[in-house]
């Protein structure tokens, strides 16, 4: 058996991939696969011209981030681990997937891992020279973790305040979540989970699956020693009202998925409020369409809760614990708006 099957999937990210995909290929020490989600951009044109060696599954419409990668996987049974990759990811460290695998290998209990994921570009409010900083990246940071109400954030990210990675969060603890930029996971721990929820489409799927796999009492951790450097942003920009659609609507039926019956209730209806207080912050901005968007998304969650009923029945069944310690008993919002707690350490000793 293979040991680590890298795999980008792409959809019209050919210039991505022309500009990123190199330093993969030179720094790491699994098989870089492509999986294309029928691009029509000329990616693999360009995959054929300019990267003829890296093998390439074509799959045959954009069938989206969560069955895209399903349907790839599937094509690629004889892997130990496979380590889903976005393709505006750019590698520095030779041999950075190599800590991640030694982990992996020593800690059979442990489902998943991610890099530290650091930024490709700092934040718009430092103007700073980028290859002398190293701030963490929004979408995943050292690791993630989830409030009372579904909010997710980080170890190195709070809402929309990030931090300087200064090695405060190089300690190798338990997450709730990895990040889907650059997620490793075990082969056999992805066929027993079912992989990522293709209803979700994109966004919050691999969060779903993480907390899936540590109902199921297996462990997410994020090991330091391997860094991944991310632009983000690159498919759906922040303020997008599709992306607001998507991570209203798919954070709801992640919490319907998930919750342990005895909160369902009390969570689910604090939620309410909470979206409905969002929607109207965007109204009070005059921002229509992510104003829309948040009702859209609940319209559509209700209408497709039916769905995963038998999921919410299955992982009641197989829950190895009634609650996850990663998923926090405080609300978010009031400790970041009203407390002015904005990173993770003031978080976490609150």
């Amino acid at each position: 058996m293979k040991k680590l099957a890298i795999v980008i999937l792409n959809w019209n990210g050919a210039e991505m991939m022309r500009q990123y995909l190199p330093s993969v290929l030179r720094c790491s020490t699994g098989d870089v696969i492509v999986a294309d989600n029928a691009s029509t951009d000329g990616s693999l044109e360009m995959l054929q011209k300019e990267f003829p060696k890296v093998p390439v599954v074509v799959l045959e419409k954009n069938f989206g981030f969560a069955e895209g990668y399903n349907r790839a996987l599937a094509q690629l049974p004889d892997y130990e681990y496979y380590l889903l990759l976005n393709s505006d990811v750019e590698i520095r460290d030779k041999e950075w997937d190599a800590p991640m695998i030694r982990y992996m290998d020593e800690h059979p209990e442990c489902a998943a891992c991610q890099p530290k994921l650091l930024a490709l570009i700092p934040p718009e409010t430092h103007n700073t020279n980028p290859s002398t900083l190293n701030y963490f990246e929004y979408a995943g940071a050292a690791g993630g973790y989830l409030d009372k109400y579904g909010y997710p954030f980080c170890r190195g990210r709070v809402m929309n305040t990030i931090e300087k990675d200064e090695g405060q969060y190089d300690e190798t603890v338990p997450l709730l979540w990895g990040t889907g930029a650059a997620l490793m996971v075990r082969a056999t721990d992805w066929q027993a989970s079912g992989g990522l929820d293709n209803r979700f489409f994109a966004h919050m799927e691999e969060i779903d699956l993480c907390w899936r796999l540590r109902t199921m009492g297996r462990n997410i951790v994020c090991i330091a020693q391997s860094k991944a450097y991310h632009l983000g942003g690159a498919t759906l920009h922040q303020g997008n009202p599709r992306k607001t659609f998507l991570n209203f609507r798919n954070n709801l039926l992640m919490l319907y998925k998930n919750l342990p019956d005895r909160e369902f209730k009390s969570v689910m209806c604090v939620r309410c409020l909470f979206d409905y207080l969002a929607a109207f912050q965007f109204l009070l901005k005059g921002d229509l369409k992510n104003f829309s968007a948040v009702f859209k998304a609940r319209r559509a969650f209700h209408k497709l809760r039916p769905d995963f009923d038998k999921d919410r029945r299955y992982i009641q069944q197989i829950r190895q614990n009634e609650g996850v310690p990663e998923r926090t008993n405080f609300s978010l919002l009031w400790q970041y708006y009203v407390k002015g707690h904005k990173t993770f350490k003031e978080l976490m000793t609150a």
